[in-house]
Protein backbone atom coordinates (compact mmCIF):
# COMPACT_ATOMS: atom_id res chain seq x y z
CA UNK A 1 0.00 0.00 0.00
CA UNK A 2 0.98 3.42 -0.56
CA UNK A 3 0.92 4.94 2.93
CA UNK A 4 3.69 4.47 5.11
CA UNK A 5 2.93 6.64 8.44
CA UNK A 6 0.67 5.99 10.71
CA UNK A 7 -0.97 9.29 10.52
CA UNK A 8 -2.26 8.61 6.84
CA UNK A 9 -5.52 8.55 5.81
CA UNK A 10 -6.76 6.05 3.97
CA UNK A 11 -7.78 6.72 0.43
CA UNK A 12 -10.96 4.53 -0.99
CA UNK A 13 -12.50 4.66 -4.54
CA UNK A 14 -15.48 2.99 -5.02
CA UNK A 15 -16.46 2.65 -8.87
CA UNK A 16 -18.60 1.53 -10.51
CA UNK A 17 -19.86 2.13 -14.50
CA UNK A 18 -22.12 5.16 -13.71
CA UNK A 19 -21.37 6.12 -10.28
CA UNK A 20 -25.20 6.72 -10.11
CA UNK A 21 -25.85 3.91 -7.65
CA UNK A 22 -23.61 0.85 -6.18
CA UNK A 23 -20.56 3.48 -5.50
CA UNK A 24 -22.82 6.16 -4.65
CA UNK A 25 -24.25 3.67 -1.79
CA UNK A 26 -21.08 2.26 -0.84
CA UNK A 27 -19.47 5.50 -0.75
CA UNK A 28 -22.03 7.12 1.35
CA UNK A 29 -22.13 4.26 3.69
CA UNK A 30 -18.00 4.53 4.33
CA UNK A 31 -17.94 7.89 4.75
CA UNK A 32 -20.83 7.71 7.62
CA UNK A 33 -19.22 4.42 9.15
CA UNK A 34 -15.99 6.04 8.98
CA UNK A 35 -15.83 9.81 9.80
CA UNK A 36 -12.73 11.43 9.29
CA UNK A 37 -10.54 8.07 9.51
CA UNK A 38 -11.17 7.27 5.93
CA UNK A 39 -10.89 9.81 2.50
CA UNK A 40 -13.55 8.49 0.51
CA UNK A 41 -14.23 9.18 -3.51
CA UNK A 42 -16.31 7.81 -5.70
CA UNK A 43 -16.29 7.45 -9.49
CA UNK A 44 -17.63 5.71 -12.73
CA UNK A 45 -16.20 4.83 -16.13
CA UNK A 46 -19.29 6.18 -18.36
CA UNK A 47 -20.88 8.54 -15.66
CA UNK A 48 -24.75 8.98 -16.12
CA UNK A 49 -25.93 12.18 -15.65
CA UNK A 50 -27.63 12.03 -12.81
CA UNK A 51 -28.16 9.60 -9.58
CA UNK A 52 -30.59 6.86 -9.89
CA UNK A 53 -33.86 8.16 -7.91
CA UNK A 54 -33.52 4.60 -6.21
CA UNK A 55 -30.07 5.99 -4.58
CA UNK A 56 -31.34 8.75 -3.19
CA UNK A 57 -34.56 6.72 -1.73
CA UNK A 58 -32.53 3.55 -0.14
CA UNK A 59 -30.15 5.83 1.20
CA UNK A 60 -32.36 8.45 3.02
CA UNK A 61 -34.30 5.26 4.62
CA UNK A 62 -31.36 5.10 7.02
CA UNK A 63 -30.29 9.05 7.17
CA UNK A 64 -27.74 9.41 4.56
CA UNK A 65 -27.01 11.14 1.45
CA UNK A 66 -25.09 10.73 -1.23
CA UNK A 67 -21.82 12.25 -0.80
CA UNK A 68 -21.74 13.63 -4.45
CA UNK A 69 -25.07 14.29 -6.71
CA UNK A 70 -23.23 14.60 -10.27
CA UNK A 71 -21.55 11.15 -11.18
CA UNK A 72 -18.04 11.66 -11.45
CA UNK A 73 -15.87 9.99 -14.01
CA UNK A 74 -13.08 7.71 -13.06
CA UNK A 75 -9.67 8.94 -14.12
CA UNK A 76 -6.20 7.79 -13.86
CA UNK A 77 -6.08 11.24 -11.10
CA UNK A 78 -8.66 9.29 -8.71
CA UNK A 79 -7.15 5.97 -8.92
CA UNK A 80 -3.83 7.31 -8.15
CA UNK A 81 -5.15 9.37 -4.77
CA UNK A 82 -6.41 6.40 -3.91
CA UNK A 83 -5.13 3.04 -1.54
CA UNK A 84 -8.04 0.81 -2.31
CA UNK A 85 -10.12 0.46 -5.54
CA UNK A 86 -12.99 -0.92 -5.25
CA UNK A 87 -14.78 -1.65 -8.26
CA UNK A 88 -18.16 -2.92 -8.96
CA UNK A 89 -18.93 -3.78 -12.54
CA UNK A 90 -16.69 -2.03 -14.42
CA UNK A 91 -13.77 -4.30 -14.03
CA UNK A 92 -11.52 -4.22 -16.79
CA UNK A 93 -12.11 -0.83 -17.77
CA UNK A 94 -10.95 0.63 -14.32
CA UNK A 95 -7.12 1.61 -14.57
CA UNK A 96 -4.63 -0.21 -12.38
CA UNK A 97 -1.85 1.62 -10.46
CA UNK A 98 1.06 -0.29 -8.99
CA UNK A 99 0.72 -0.42 -4.86
CA UNK A 100 -2.96 0.18 -4.63
CA UNK A 101 -5.27 -2.85 -3.46
CA UNK A 102 -7.54 -3.73 -6.00
CA UNK A 103 -10.85 -5.23 -5.28
CA UNK A 104 -14.00 -6.13 -7.29
CA UNK A 105 -17.56 -6.84 -5.43
CA UNK A 106 -20.07 -8.53 -7.55
CA UNK A 107 -23.12 -6.30 -6.59
CA UNK A 108 -26.15 -6.11 -8.55
CA UNK A 109 -26.87 -3.04 -10.49
CA UNK A 110 -30.01 -1.33 -8.75
CA UNK A 111 -30.61 0.93 -11.84
CA UNK A 112 -34.82 0.79 -12.49
CA UNK A 113 -35.49 -2.37 -9.93
CA UNK A 114 -38.31 -1.74 -7.37
CA UNK A 115 -37.42 -0.64 -4.13
CA UNK A 116 -37.33 -3.86 -2.29
CA UNK A 117 -34.16 -4.82 -4.68
CA UNK A 118 -32.56 -1.70 -4.12
CA UNK A 119 -32.64 -2.35 -0.11
CA UNK A 120 -31.55 -5.65 -0.67
CA UNK A 121 -28.91 -4.23 -2.61
CA UNK A 122 -28.11 -1.72 0.19
CA UNK A 123 -27.51 -4.33 2.47
CA UNK A 124 -25.01 -6.24 0.69
CA UNK A 125 -22.77 -3.37 -0.03
CA UNK A 126 -23.07 -2.39 3.56
CA UNK A 127 -22.33 -5.86 4.76
CA UNK A 128 -19.19 -5.52 2.30
CA UNK A 129 -18.04 -2.04 3.72
CA UNK A 130 -18.15 -3.10 7.26
CA UNK A 131 -15.91 -6.33 5.85
CA UNK A 132 -13.34 -3.56 4.28
CA UNK A 133 -12.71 -1.57 7.64
CA UNK A 134 -12.67 -4.32 9.40
CA UNK A 135 -9.47 -5.63 7.17
CA UNK A 136 -8.64 -1.52 7.12
CA UNK A 137 -8.00 -2.19 11.35
CA UNK A 138 -10.85 0.16 12.13
CA UNK A 139 -14.04 0.70 14.72
CA UNK A 140 -17.15 -0.24 14.03
CA UNK A 141 -19.21 2.66 14.34
CA UNK A 142 -21.93 2.06 17.11
CA UNK A 143 -24.80 3.30 14.15
CA UNK A 144 -25.30 0.35 12.36
CA UNK A 145 -27.26 2.14 8.63
CA UNK A 146 -28.84 -0.53 7.78
CA UNK A 147 -33.07 -1.54 7.75
CA UNK A 148 -34.11 -3.22 10.96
Amino acid sequence: MKHTNRNHVVTVLFACRKNAGRSQIAAALMAAKTDDRVRVLSAGTTPARELHPQTYETLAEIGLEPLDTTPTMLTGDNVSQSDWIITMGCGESCPIFPGTHYEDWDVADPANQPASVVREIREDIAQRVDQLIARLGLDQPTTSYTST
